[in-house]
């Protein structure tokens, strides 16, 4: 196959381990900056342009979108699907895991365990919005927030108001959430692929610190998850419609909680603490997918013939 992997910097971890996986398994495989395609759109020849050149002759894709790029990149994702190129992920999915709002209103329909969250659009509803979530301490988040970045841990109502209104008043969109005592700092994240948890680790906070991004100087270390962990992780991505996804969740007394729900999970930290090829996971989905849809070519061809015989 002829393997895409889109990503803005062909530099980092992950990037550099997919491109490693695929040649590894006997495919040819470039770096694709999404940003800098561009699109032609016209009757029965959709197109993509990478560096004035068509780039038709592609079989599959590996999306690697940022957070700061999530609508251009969904575009192209988007393009490559209407050109009949497999994708890792879905462009939908992607824009749909993107708002954390969304994603959590998602989840929540589908009976999945999660943090009790509020949204409100102005200070107004400050008091009822944290009585809401059960009060202080509680968790403030920037929808737009990545990496632990914009995430703020109110330990009093007094402080969570403030922060509130500060938020508001720079004109930030927010979510509030219950903090979860029994969490201790910790959370999970469990690597799925294709409806299977491939990879699963603990992430633990630095100290004085409640984010355990690794980002932010947490540790990670393997974990075995139990069942419902799994369970709950596979049953996210699925309603998220995420074929590759990072599923993070706190250990709480009522079960698995679901912070988020990643479509671009870095491979740097669930591999190097679990000692797993998730890479290669990834690639063998694609080729499962390609060979599928090269069986139903022959099917198609037959189909066709078929009904000609018929007229």
């Amino acid at each position: 196959m002829k393997i895409a992997i889109l990503s803005t910097n062909k530099s980092i971890y992950s990037t550099r381990r997919l491109v490693e996986a695929a040649v590894s398994r006997g495919h040819e495989c470039s770096v694709i900056d999404h940003s800098k395609c561009y699109v032609g759109i016209q009757q029965g020849k959709p197109s993509i342009h990478y560096k004035g050149q068509d780039i038709a002759e592609i079989d599959a894709i590996v999306p690697r979108i940022g957070s700061s790029v999530t609508f251009y990149g969904s575009a192209i994702v988007r393009q490559f699907e209407v050109m009949g190129v497999i994708s890792a992920n879905p462009s939908q999915a992607i824009t749909r895991s993107r708002d954390k709002l969304r994603c959590m209103q998602i989840l929540s329909g589908a009976g999945l365990g999660l943090p009790i969250t509020g949204f409100a659009r102005t200070a107004s509803d400050v008091d009822d919005l944290i009585n809401m979530v059960g009060g202080a301490p509680l968790v403030i988040k920037l929808l737009e927030g990545t990496q632990g970045i914009g995430v703020v841990l109110a330990e009093t109502k007094k402080a969570a108001s403030s922060v509130i209104e500060a938020f508001y008043g720079l004109g930030n969109n927010i979510l509030i959430q219950e903090y979860i005592k029994e969490a201790k700092g910790t959370d999970i994240r469990a690597f799925v692929v294709d409806g299977k948890v491939v990879g699963a680790m603990k992430r633990t906070a630095k100290e004085g610190e409640f984010r355990s991004n690794l980002h932010r100087g947490g540790t990670a270390e393997v974990i075995k998850l139990t069942r419902k962990e799994k369970e709950t992780a596979i049953a996210a991505a699925t309603a998220m419609g995420l074929t590759v996804a990072g599923v993070d969740m706190l250990p709480s007394s009522r079960g698995p909680l679901i912070l988020e729900v990643n479509s671009s999970p870095g491979l740097e930290g669930i591999e190097q603490a679990t000692g797993k090829d998730i890479a290669s996971e990834i690639i063998k989905y694609l080729e499962r997918q390609h060979e599928q849809k090269q069986l139903a070519k022959p099917t198609t061809t037959r189909t066709k013939i078929k009904k000609q015989s018929n007229l």
